[in-house]
């Protein structure tokens, strides 16, 4: 069998995004690769669950056959590792947008901050941040953020598995956390500063797990296109 029917065949690939690429942006560089070295017109090349710009970590890269699996990868468990900022808002919840409010944050200890924590394991609803891609009457929700539309946005039914505080740096605070499919760490920040009585939002993030996949096995994308070129 040749690489190429390999290929066709079905394979996941495990990918590293880099900050600042769109999960899109990984699709298409892999897709240009295989199609530029075989000199092919098309190839199925798909993602299982979306990483945004600012986040970096793990991306399911399915190809050729195995896009039919996405689904199934989509609705695995994800851990991230990432940071909050204690004491602001931001319209997009992470650092994409200026801050627009500022809170008070002299009272929270570390202690107070545990056990916050603790509170948010299990099932829950969450509403999805308004800069999302989730679509509401066929357009995506940042369309309507960006154009300052109004929109009623319906909670999602998640689970919050595991959720450690790994460090306290007021007003940084990082965190470990794994999730349910559909749940939103942003829109997770952004509850965190409510639920202190202050205010939250996402300054990192990266996803380090999907299911049993990790991104310590996982390839830059330059990683994976020098070793893509150089097969037989």
């Amino acid at each position: 069998m040749t690489d190429l029917e390999i290929l066709r065949k079905g394979q996941v690939l495990l990918i590293d995004k880099p900050l600042n690429w769109t999960s899109f942006d990984v699709v298409n560089k892999i897709r240009y690769t295989i199609l530029k070295k075989y000199n092919l017109k098309k190839f199925k090349v798909g993602h299982a669950g979306t990483l945004d710009p600012l986040a970096t970590g793990l991306l399911l890269i399915c190809v050729g056959k195995a896009t039919k699996t996405i689904n199934q990868y989509q609705g695995l468990d994800k851990e991230y590792t990432g940071s909050f900022y204690l004491g602001a808002t931001t319209p997009s919840y992470d650092m994409e947008t200026p801050v627009n409010e500022n809170f008070d944050t002299k009272y929270i200890t570390p202690e107070l901050i545990l056990q916050t924590a603790q509170a948010f394991v299990g099932k829950q609803k969450q509403l999805p941040p308004i800069f999302s891609a989730v679509k509401i009457n066929g357009k995506k929700l940042y369309e309507h953020a960006r154009k300052g539309e109004d929109v009623e946005i319906s909670p999602r039914e998640i689970e919050i598995k595991a959720f450690e505080i790994l460090s306290v740096k007021m007003p940084e605070v990082r965190f470990r956390v794994r999730v349910s499919k559909g749940t939103y760490i942003r829109s997770l920040a952004y509850d965190f500063g409510r639920a202190l009585q202050s205010g939250a939002y996402l300054m990192s993030l990266r996803r380090t797990k999907i299911g049993s996949f990790d991104v310590e096995n996982a390839l830059n994308i330059d990683d994976w296109i020098a070793n893509f070129n150089h097969e037989n």
